[in-house]
């Protein structure tokens, strides 16, 4: 209401035999336009919001960034249709149930469709671009490295700290006490005969040294994960677990690619910032960029579009365990997959996280904009740069199982025997990540393009394996791009 009107309405009302009714009455249109906190004082702090992935107020499909034809940025649209033969054909030999693409190219979306089906058991639903996929190790980078890149920034620690400074489960074990020596008589009697010493020169069960770079790059020295035909439970349980764990070789020396390594990570958000992975990462990622549809623990309607994996069961058969699963047993819908997080309650620095590929691309862009999405600035240029640049010395990057070299950043994966994602023309700067449930992403800033590919390969029975449906997306996506600049 104009300032004016106000004024010549207050004179009306002193006027009048009604003030007291007239008051009442227009109460409402005289403070309608005063600032928020002009009547009440200062804004209350809102309560703490539950880190789960939020409900928004209608399921769209809606992409988050501009959607425009290949053509007008450089590519070729008859090019990247050879992608729908590769995908159906995966569908057709049963690697996966359904997938969603999404492609954005210099800040617009290029390509993006779903295929097949996001359940076939126990009955079919066909796949949705709204789908929300459990991201499996996908989380590592998006949400984990992420996370601790934000505080890096803040100058709460440095990539070469030891992770001991921090959390006690990787404190160098307690000295013995020294024997004390014997009697020169006894010694005389009881000495042996000098045996060469075959001892290792470093202590299995010493983790002091490991340092929060070795812990992103994976060459801490611990093992891929725990042993799942040990029955516990808890996310104390796990870290109880993780302050046992001894090493398999000393810290800096080989390359394993280990959950331990990032469920050591998410519990470093948590010592650093005060605040548990899932909620950090909600308020200084997720909420800022406006991934409305990313988070740990989905809520009842992120679960009804989740896309299924396989039978609870099934997954304690990972990594030493046994498939007890029985005709009972129901297919895994909006819960964390991985049987290690799910143990940790769903919440875990190398799994846990659920996304859609639209809320994925904002993340993908902001990268690409060196850590700014739409006047939202996560990280910094220099952050993002650091995060995406290798961090594995020459002399310590070959990779036995793939006979490559290595080469990782703070969480992304930018050579390995685990990159089928990168295909084979993507150049050398490019990265990425891949998850075990068939989700991955990878982006080149060379092009200034970025790749999701989501499936959930392990639907319904765990074996479907899209590591060549990877390669092949990318490939065809890269030979697409015929203006770089």
């Amino acid at each position: 209401m104009p300032s004016s009107f106000r004024s010549n309405l207050w004179l009306m009302i002193r006027r009048s035999a009604f003030l007291p009714t007239l008051l009442i009455c227009l109460l409402p249109l005289l403070t309608q336009a005063q600032p928020p906190g002009a009547a009440g004082g200062a804004k209350k702090s809102s309560p703490r919001k539950p880190a789960t992935v939020a409900t928004p107020s209608g399921i769209t499909s809606a992409p988050r960034l501009p959607v425009v034809k290949p053509e007008t940025v450089g590519m070729s649209s008859e090019r990247l249709a050879r992608i729908d033969a590769v995908v159906k054909e995966a569908i057709a030999q049963h690697n996966a149930p359904g997938a969603v693409v999404l492609i954005g190219h210099k800040g617009k979306v290029v390509f993006r469709k779903a295929y097949g089906n996001r359940s076939v058991e126990p009955e079919i639903r066909p796949m949705k671009l709204s789908t929300v996929f459990d991201m499996a190790s996908v989380t590592k980078v998006v949400a984990t490295a992420t996370s601790l890149m934000i505080l890096l920034e803040q100058g709460v620690f440095r990539l070469d700290d030891p992770v001991s400074k921090y959390l006690p489960e990787f404190a160098a074990p307690p000295k013995e006490t020294e024997p004390k020596s014997p009697s020169p008589q006894s010694a005389a009697t009881t000495q042996a005969p000098a045996v060469p010493s075959t001892a290792p020169t470093w202590d299995a069960t010493d983790k002091s040294r490991i340092t929060i770079r070795q812990l992103f790059t994976h060459f801490s020295g611990l093992k891929p994960d725990f042993n799942l035909s040990e029955k516990w439970s808890g996310y104390e349980e796990a870290l109880r677990r993780l302050k046992i764990e001894t090493l398999q070789s000393p810290p800096g020396t080989k390359f394993v690619y280990s959950d331990l390594n990032y469920i050591a990570l998410g519990e470093l958000v948590h010592k650093l910032s005060g605040s548990p992975l899932d909620m950090f990462a909600l308020q200084h990622i997720f909420e800022p960029l406006g991934m409305r549809d990313t988070g740990f623990k989905p809520d009842a309607s992120h679960r009804q579009r989740s896309a299924p994996t396989e039978k609870r069961a099934a997954t304690e058969a990972y990594l030493g365990g046994k498939d007890a699963s029985g005709p009972g047993d129901q297919i895994i819908q909006g819960e964390v997959h991985d049987p290690t997080a799910w143990r940790m309650g769903g919440v875990a620095g190398h799994a846990g996280l659920f996304s859609t590929a639209d809320d994925l691309s904002i993340y993908c862009q902001m990268i690409l904009n060196l850590g700014e999405f739409r006047g939202k600035r996560i990280l910094s240029p220099l952050g993002v740069k650091t995060m995406t640049s290798n961090h594995v010395p020459s002399s310590l990057a070959r990779d036995a199982p793939g006979n490559i070299r290595v080469a990782r950043g703070v969480g992304w994966d930018i050579a390995s025997s685990y990159s089928s994602n990168r295909g084979d023309l993507f150049p050398a700067n490019s990265f990425g990540h891949t998850g075990f449930t068939g989700t991955d992403l990878w982006i080149d800033p060379s092009t200034n393009t970025f790749l999701i590919l989501l499936t959930n390969r392990v639907h319904p029975n765990g074996k479907g394996n899209v590591t060549e449906l990877r390669a092949k997306v990318a490939n065809i996506l890269s030979a697409s791009i015929l203006e770089s600049k």
